[in-house]
């Protein structure tokens, strides 16, 4: 058996794994084995039973917990097994606090060690007091426009219209012995800045990665930004296609207006206020990427967003405020939302990339149309094969060269060229070329 979350080896004792056992300790427990080599062969530890000795004792006194330590005796010699429960509370060796991801030992340090430390004893960041700050402080119009949506999506009550502050707050936990959290100054605050560094929006416009032609910088409380970011996004960012039914002025905008919504909501519910970075929008003429610092729950990969999961919001006070709002739901149904809304508009399954606290969302435009794709400089050919072969999804160079009478090299560099401008991507080898759709 190899290493994994649970499992250790190593071939002699040595003080400095005391910072191994901690690091179960704060995770999810394991086990160290004192004489195996690196794939669990067993090598043998010398004076093991010394060993079965003193193990107890230096892990009680200098981490302050108690594990199992059994001596195992084979014919190909000797070997110990630590056995580490989880703790409840945070243990540290010598001031440090480790922990085991994956199957390595990390330090814990800065706001990684404070969220640690928060968790352990049953909080999140978002539910940190600040009690220097009274109800006074907060934005009244913003508590009334709270109100307003959750009456609207029958999440509150109509009584609530007559709730002050204090009581309002309380109610949706969002004070601790009388004092305002964290999540009540993102919430309602005019200018959560002061407190929390790096708490606003940026958006920018570039004609490519490098070629930014203008952006916006969006402040204010969670509620304001959400909002004036999407007036934004609508209004200056992107454009409308205008039809008529009838009299009726119909407005069909380049993306999904409640998928981009959810995906902002998602944003900001679930970024890492602790990292003092802005969330970012970058919005190119064939795509919208949001950027947010942030991670995945524990053991999550990006696969469990596309499958059935429950919901786990990263700041869970911000997230029910929004959810009294009738801004989210509560079951973990966003991803599904954003990527039915996305498909019934004829546009790509928004893609998820999880790298690090990198976390970023794409959406991409239907750019497989006549008018869009004159504007990228293809010729007739070009602008053609990708109209005629958009629902098979694919393009061969052999097909392409039959359709338009042309030889295999010009088809080649026909393709080429538009796998350069990210309209196709090249799937196929050196004999047999194939592109596929975006």
């Amino acid at each position: 058996m190899s290493e994994s979350q649970n499992i250790e080896y190593k071939s002699c004792w040595r003080d400095e794994y005391l910072k191994w056992i901690c690091g179960f300790a704060n995770a999810q427990g394991g086990k160290i084995f004192i004489g195996k080599d690196d794939n669990g062969n067993v090598v043998g530890v010398q004076n093991a039973k010394k060993l079965l000795e003193d193990l107890p004792n230096k892990i009680t006194t200098i981490l302050g917990i108690v594990a199992d330590v059994n001596l195992h005796q084979t014919p190909e010699g000797d070997f110990i097994e630590i056995v580490v429960e989880p703790q409840p509370n945070p243990v540290n060796y010598k001031g440090e606090y480790h922990y085991r991801s994956g199957s390595t030992k990390q330090e814990l340090k800065g706001a990684a060690l404070d969220k640690f430390i928060l968790q352990k004893y049953g909080k999140k960041w978002d539910g940190v007091t600040l009690p220097t700050v009274a109800f006074s402080a907060l934005k009244q119009e913003t508590i009334d426009f709270f109100k307003e949506k959750g009456i609207e999506a029958k999440r509150l009550e109509e009584s609530c219209l007559k709730d002050k502050p204090e009581k309002l707050l309380d109610n949706l936990k969002l004070t601790d012995n009388g004092y305002l959290k964290r999540a009540a100054l993102l919430l309602f605050h005019p200018d959560p800045e002061k407190f929390v560094t790096g708490a606003y929006i940026k958006i920018g416009f570039f004609r490519s990665e490098s070629d930014l032609q203008f952006q916006d910088d969006i402040h204010g409380n969670l509620f304001e930004q959400v909002e004036k970011t999407m007036e934004l996004l609508l209004t200056k960012y992107t454009r409308a296609l205008v039809s008529y039914k009838g009299l009726s002025r119909i407005e069909t905008y380049e993306y999904p207006e409640k998928a981009l919504r959810e995906a902002l909501l998602n944003a900001v519910a679930h970024k890492d206020y602790a990292g003092c970075v802005p969330i970012q929008i970058r919005v190119y003429p064939d795509r919208i990427k949001i950027w947010n610092e942030g991670k995945l729950p524990e053991y999550w990969t990006v696969s469990n967003l596309f499958a059935e999961h429950s919901s786990r919001p990263y700041n869970p006070d911000i997230a029910n405020a929004f959810f009294r709002s009738g801004y989210i739901e509560a079951w973990g149904r966003g991803i599904d939302k954003m990527s039915e809304m996305c498909i019934a508009a004829g546009l790509p399954v928004p893609q998820i990339t999880n790298a690090g606290s990198d976390f970023w969302i794409t959406f991409r435009k239907d750019i497989y149309n006549k008018e869009e794709l004159s504007n990228r400089g293809l010729n007739e050919r070009q602008v053609d094969a990708l109209l005629f072969f958009k629902s098979k999804g694919e393009i061969t160079s052999s097909e392409y060269a039959e359709k338009y009478n042309v030889s295999d090299r010009t088809a080649r560099r026909d393709l080429s060229e538009l796998a350069e401008k990210e309209l196709l991507e090249n799937e196929g080898d050196t004999n047999h070329s194939k592109y596929i759709f975006l």
